[in-house]
């Protein structure tokens, strides 16, 4: 089962990928990464793309795809894998699909998480770490999850925000890509939508963010 998840930063997107990358035993496969990776082993395509990095520039598909592909083809992906973080704009979605198409990869099956983007910002500024484990979800905007004042609902520890969580330009550039409909990451969602339509081949999943996490992990479960 070969996946690949989209979905606006504080839809949950995270969340859901890891309940799936764990029920059917599929490597994360996530394009920073895999970047770390090769950077850190100092592989030729590394290199080329710390060049870049050092630059502050972004880094190009030609290097990028590359990447992304030779992870798709390591052993440990035989069996399937799970996509996230790449593509984030239209022409990086379809160089993604012929590149897969080309090395013989396919596709089986695209998840959308949708989330109101007025909704989506409030959930990244409403996040609040617990001291004690950062993995206690705690959010002052969503019920299930809403902290016992400023302590930790789960272990009663003290609570923090991390800064960018609470920098508004900043997730709002962001989100302007995400959601952009003619050229950014949404415009990608679309293309693989259509592809679904068309050939026939992708399963392309639909899923309401806004419910609880409990909730939205029963309504995946229930179409892959």
């Amino acid at each position: 089962m070969n996946i690949l998840m989209f979905g606006p930063n504080g839809s949950g997107k995270g969340t859901q990928g890891a309940i799936v990358k764990d029920k059917y035993n599929l490597p994360h496969v996530e394009s920073g990464a895999i970047f770390r990776e090769n950077i850190g082993k100092g592989t030729e395509i590394g290199v080329k793309a710390k060049e870049y990095i050092d630059r502050g520039e972004l880094v190009p598909d030609e290097i990028t795809i590359p990447m992304i592909l030779d992870r798709l083809k390591q052993d440990d992906c035989k069996n399937g894998w799970l996509l996230d973080g790449f593509p984030r704009n239209k022409v990086q979605a379809i160089k993604l699909d012929e590149a897969l198409k080309a090395a013989g990869l396919d596709l089986d099956i695209v998840v959308e998480v949708l989330l109101d983007r007025e909704i989506a910002k409030n959930r990244i500024m409403g996040r609040r770490l617990c001291a004690n484990d950062n993995n206690h979800p705690n959010n002052i905007f969503i019920d299930a999850i809403k902290p016992d004042g400023d302590k930790c609902r789960v272990c009663g520890g003290d609570l923090s925000t991390r800064s960018d969580d609470q920098d508004e330009d900043a997730i709002g550039k962001r989100h302007a890509i995400y959601y952009d409909t003619d050229t950014g990451t949404l415009a990608a969602t679309y293309y693989f939508k259509d592809l679904a339509e068309k050939e026939g081949k992708i399963k392309y999943i639909n899923l309401d963010g806004s419910p609880g996490v409990k909730e939205v992990t029963a309504d995946l479960m229930s179409k892959l």
